[in-house]
């Protein structure tokens, strides 16, 4: 067993995303090594707590340590605000730490943030450097933004210009990239900016456990439709809504009586949302529910017929959710969730223009309405795409080779 120093500036086992990610990541290193797992203070409850409830003998194999910046230089950050040019700092900051603390390492491991754009440190402690996942949403296309604020379309373009600017002229970055010995790319626009130095590997960072999948022969006789998410046009939910819609005024009454949409989530666009569903005439046919803890979310996905899902993101762990449910999934076909899937089980619809991407959508929607049959092949094809691809195992398995190979 080989001793890896892991640093994950968000872990935190009750939640999803990348703190979620950031505890099975280190779980998954522990099935073959030894883990020095460093996080943040604020951490160490959530953490502490998860593992006196939920016993594992894979706790022998991890050491937590707890690191944060002194108050005086982080007393501005709150919540989510300030959070990135804080991990800059504190990404700076853990290796003083790491050499005070004089740990025995065979490999370091910048696991999170996961950000492609923000440079890591941990190269200076000259062992061997693993970075990632990496990688980032793409900017979203304009006329995918259109419905929304204008402050929506001017966000993204300064974000898109931010991190153009790191990939282009940060020397923290470079550095970062050129003392890398093995990167870990979402996708494969990554090594596309970056241009590693060193070896590098292009695979999906979102994984899931397995929940259970019930065959799909079982479906429910309600056709349903779920999606989950913030409620941010980041998520694509008004291209959810507009599919939705256009599928369901094509329908029979009698029909139309079988057919519900939920989307799982909460955030800033709730209520525009509503208003575009109620708009639409759909509104008494979608359900809207706010965040639910995670077995909740489970038992839904157990109950639906397929995911509708067309984020513009560059992950979506809510897709290998889906997928582990066996959901054939609809999404665009982009650096996210387009590369999760392939046509065996689900729909990944090309960028094109506002009305035609809705309309594809819808069709797609259509489709497995009609032919309960070929829903049936994609069920089957998406619970076997989440076991060779999806599964945390698979992760550690892909985590346990490079380790091998440095």
């Amino acid at each position: 067993m080989k001793n890896i120093l892991a640093t994950a500036y968000a872990i935190n086992p009750y939640k999803g995303s990348e703190d979620g990610m950031g505890w099975n990541f280190v779980m998954q290193i522990a099935r073959f090594n030894n883990v020095i797992a460093i996080t943040r203070e604020n951490n160490k409850e959530h953490i502490e707590k998860y593992m006196s409830e939920n016993p594992n003998e894979l706790y022998e194999n991890i050491q937590f340590l707890y690191f944060d910046l002194p108050y005086w230089m982080r007393f501005w950050k709150k919540g989510g605000r300030g959070a990135m040019l804080y991990y800059i700092m504190w990404q700076r900051g853990i290796v003083q730490f790491i050499k005070k603390q004089n740990l025995n390492f065979d490999i370091a491991h910048n696991l999170n943030f996961h950000n492609d754009w923000t440079p890591s440190f941990l190269w200076k402690l000259k062992k061997p450097m693993v970075w990632g996942p990496v990688g980032h949403h793409p900017s979203i296309p304009k006329q995918y933004l259109a419905p929304y604020a204008n402050k929506y379309l001017y966000v993204d373009r300064l974000t898109w210009w931010v991190k153009k600017y790191f990939w282009n002229i940060s020397l923290s970055l470079k550095s970062t990239v050129k003392h890398t010995n093995h990167m870990l790319c979402m996708n494969h626009s990554v090594p596309e900016v970056l241009s590693p130095k060193g070896n590098y590997s292009v695979a999906p960072s979102v994984a899931t456990q397995d929940f259970g999948w019930n065959d799909a022969e079982d479906l429910d006789e309600k056709f349903t439709l779920i999606s989950a998410g913030r409620l941010v046009p980041l998520k694509g939910f008004d291209l959810t809504i507009e599919a939705y819609a256009k599928f369901f005024h094509q329908l029979k009454e009698s029909q139309q009586q079988k057919c519900q949409l939920l989307i799982v989530g909460s955030g800033p666009e709730e209520q525009f949302l509503k208003d575009l569903a109620s708009k639409l005439n759909v509104l008494n046919h979608i359900k809207f529910i706010n965040w639910i803890k995670r077995d909740e979310l489970m038992k839904l996905y157990k109950k639906s017929s397929a995911f509708l899902f067309p984020s513009h993101e560059g992950a979506g762990m809510v897709v290998a959710e889906a997928l582990s449910f066996g959901l054939p999934v609809i999404c665009l076909d982009n650096e996210g969730p387009g590369q999760f899937i392939n046509k065996d089980c689900g729909f990944a619809i090309s960028h094109q223009d506002y009305k035609n991407t809705v309309t594809q959508l819808s069709s797609s929607i259509k489709t497995l309405h009609q032919h309960p049959e070929k829903r049936i092949e994609m069920s089957i094809s998406a619970r076997q795409r989440f076991e060779m691809m999806f599964h945390w195992d698979r992760r550690g398995e892909q985590l346990q080779k490079i380790y091998g190979e440095l």
